[in-house]
């Protein structure tokens, strides 16, 4: 395990390995110290999938989806994801992060568009995030509304990236998690 995915475990705002890592995530959330288990699927709803696992301060639920299209194609990128997750020890609901499979440009900001409403998220190593709960809240409100999602952001080579989301079983997915992680 390298040095880069205990940090990214230990992030301040949580990012959570999904599915299509799983053999990654199980070393990760193992071997990290203050985590208990590996995350277990819990549910799949269309293009989400809803997990959870104990950590040291108790239940962590998320759900995850991989992009239906990125662009460009030729750009080498490790797994791109988009999570929302609920730590109810921590008082923490609904926190929205992507994963964009590379580093984001220094001081960059990405872009978050929802059927066309806007949102900025800051950006720290590959992983970007809300600023603020409520803007959470409005994310996660406008992915239950929408149909589309689109990141877009720029590596610290300067490529620009867009990726597109389905948000089908978005809905679903943040329910079941808002069910199990209590």
């Amino acid at each position: 395990m390298t040095a880069m995915s205990i940090l990214r475990v230990k992030m301040i705002r949580f990012s959570a390995i999904p599915k299509l890592m799983a053999s990654a995530a199980l070393v990760i959330f193992v071997t990290a110290p203050g985590f208990a288990q590996a995350p277990k699927l819990i549910g799949e709803f269309n293009d989400w999938s809803a997990y959870k696992f104990n950590g040291k301060k108790g239940a962590v639920c998320y759900i995850v989806s991989q992009p239906k299209d990125t662009s460009p194609k030729n750009v080498k990128r490790d797994p791109i994801h988009f999570l929302v997750t609920n730590r109810p020890a921590e008082e923490v609901n609904g926190e929205v992060n992507t994963i964009i499979g590379y580093p984001f440009k220094k001081g960059s900001t990405a872009k978050l568009t929802i059927d066309g409403s806007g949102f900025t998220l800051f950006t720290s190593g590959d992983g970007a995030w809300a600023d603020t709960s409520a803007n959470d809240r409005r994310i996660v409100s406008a992915m239950k509304a929408g149909s589309r999602m689109v990141v877009e952001g720029v590596s610290w080579r300067g490529t620009k990236t867009v990726d597109r989301y389905s948000l089908s079983g978005v809905t679903a997915a943040l329910d079941k998690i808002a069910g199990s992680c209590k």
